[in-house]
């Protein structure tokens, strides 16, 4: 029952009937969650250990794996754990067998959904940690690039061929979301999918990559994604069988993309292809080719412009002025357009964009965020029950963050309340400060919670008592340092050619330099309009911009301020 006694213990006749059903059904992997077990755990546990003894299955619990409130998104995220532990416990097994058939002696890493990383032990135990791994590493690199530029605020804008993805960096670091949604019924709907309840940054993420596909609706409107033509055929231009234009082909149809560098030249292009599908939607519109190219880009970014103010409103925060930092393959290509509807004025590209979110894994920190239920009035909290709820999750932080290979002096803490108004169903988590004991009384709590609230809300409800619900902590060792070969500096760089490019619908396109990228060295600088190529993506300087290079390579991109 919620208050945590046990009304009726799992019999042996259920326990028998229910192994004799699992058996039948031949699953590889069990979850067991039972009604109030983040209180009480005992009758999961005595059905876990029966289920692993009778079917040698692996077997997780929701008081294990998400000790919190509301059944419905613990059975959730507990369900999915099981269905991933089968799949990742083995894969991770063979990485390190082959690791260590390669010579490979250091500890393998895991990155984890809230930009921590942990032993790849513990990443098995509890797989469903690493949903939207790689997104975080993009996002720590974001948080590693703010802290080095000294940006208050950053936004990540990451690319790819079929998904977008924005992240704002606050103060250095991203935010954390308790709970996120998987296997949507539609991919980009909030509400279509199965609320998983891990920590993970907070980041928004739509159908607008390299491969989204225009079509016209059935309005006759153009619309480009959420669907994209993956790898397989791969936009138009891939010569691959694909003969839906893609926002690749209106990239090369632009001059934006030149057909026959693409990859370092290894994989050209067919603008013909290209050509060819854009002109079959352009026929419904009664446009061009060129014209039909120019509206899926500026379309493709003012979706993804909308998407990520979405994400600030959600927030409480203005992107407007806020620098961005583009990344993935496609992010370059379109990081000033979309900088522009945002009103932001500075756009940084980091050397290697495209994979970017590897060298987030390099600056991230060892940690992971724990949490637990134990719903109270605010007034009426006992600080005994609450340090003994506590030293349970700083002993599972110290766990994890040794099989990591860190040292005890090394572990810090910090502390988290997810807290409500009495009788609002959802609450506001608020951090209350670091340390190896909790840091905050009542008032400072409470002071906190209302601060939080006002910024979200605008407003606070007086005379109406506080609970808290859920208690947080993160565990964590401060992240290696990592310091970037500079750059030689180079007082200019010449273009190695120039190319047409179409910048605007229903405007002449405009001769434009080309540069090589490992042409620039730290300190030159040129205005736009520029394409500055690399082997993996093209960074696209609009008119009006203007670049400088940075120490360590990035191309420091300033609206409306000639070089």
């Amino acid at each position: 029952v919620a208050g945590g006694d046990v009304l009726h213990p799992p019999s042996a006749e259920s326990l028998t009937q229910v192994t004799a059903s699992l058996r039948a059904a031949q699953v590889e992997s069990v979850a067991v969650c039972f009604l109030n077990s983040y209180v009480n755990a005992t009758n999961e546990r005595t059905t876990a250990e029966h289920l692993r003894r009778e079917l040698g299955v692996p077997v997780c619990v929701s008081a294990e794996v998400s000790p919190q409130i509301r059944e419905y998104p613990r059975m959730v995220t507990t369900a999915c754990n099981a269905a991933t532990m089968p799949v990742i416990g083995p894969y991770l097994d063979e990485l390190q067998k082959w690791l260590s058939a390669e010579g490979f002696g250091g500890s393998v890493l895991m990155m984890l959904s809230n930009g921590g990383v942990v032993s790849a032990e513990d990443a098995a135990a509890i797989p469903i940690r690493l949903v939207e791994s790689g997104p975080a590493a993009g996002a720590l690199a974001g948080s590693w690039f703010a802290r080095r530029l000294g940006e208050d605020r950053l936004l990540c804008f990451d690319m790819g061929g079929t998904t977008a993805k924005a992240c704002l960096i606050d103060h250095g670091e991203p935010d954390l979301t308790n709970v996120f949604e998987v296997a949507r019924m539609y991919r980009f709907k909030k509400g279509s999918g199965f609320p998983v309840s891990v920590p993970s940054i907070d980041l928004v993420e739509i159908g607008a990559g390299g491969g989204s596909l225009a079509r016209t609706d059935r309005f006759g409107l153009l619309k480009v994604g959420p669907e994209s033509s993956g790898a397989e055929p791969g936009p138009a231009s891939y010569g691959r069988g694909g003969t839906e234009p893609a926002v690749t082909d209106a990239d090369v149809l632009l001059g934006l993309l030149d057909p026959a560098a693409f990859l370092g030249g290894d994989m050209p292009l067919d603008a013909d292809a290209a050509t060819k599908a854009a002109a079959t939607v352009g026929e419904q519109l009664g446009l061009g080719a060129i014209d039909t190219a120019a509206g899926i880009h500026e379309i493709v970014n003012q979706n993804m412009a909308a998407a990520a103010r979405m994400h600030g409103v959600e927030r409480g925060a203005d992107l407007r002025g806020v620098s961005l930092l583009a990344f993935g393959g496609a992010g370059p290509v379109h990081a000033c357009g979309v900088a522009e509807l945002l009103d932001s004025e500075r756009v940084i590209f980091p050397v290697n964009a495209s994979v970017l979110s590897a060298f987030g894994t390099l600056v991230s920190p060892v940690r992971i965020d724990l949490a637990k239920s134990m719903p109270r009035p605010l007034d009426a909290i006992d600080p005994h029950e609450r340090d003994a709820l506590l030293d349970q999750l700083r002993d599972e932080g110290r766990r994890v963050l040794a099989g990591a290979g860190v040292l005890a002096h090394a572990v810090q803490f910090r502390y988290g309340l997810d807290a409500r108004y009495a009788g609002q169903g959802n609450e506001v988590t608020v951090w209350l400060g670091e340390g190896d004991t909790w840091p905050a009384d009542g008032a400072v709590v409470l002071d906190a919670f209302e601060h939080e609230y006002r910024r979200i809300f605008g407003l606070t409800i007086p005379d109406v008592p506080v609970e808290a619900v859920t208690w947080r902590l993160s565990a964590f060792a401060a992240a290696e340092h990592v310091e970037p070969v500079p750059l030689s500096e180079r007082q200019h760089a010449e273009p190695i050619g120039h190319r047409p490019v179409v910048f605007e619908r229903g405007v002449e396109a405009v001769s434009t330099p080309v540069y090589r990228r490992s042409d620039l060295g730290s300190g030159v600088a040129f205005d736009g309009p520029a394409v500055v190529e690399e082997r993996e993506t093209t960074a696209v300087i609009r008119p009006g911009w203007s670049v400088e290079v940075s120490s360590e390579g990035s191309l420091i991109a300033t609206r409306g301020a000639p070089s």
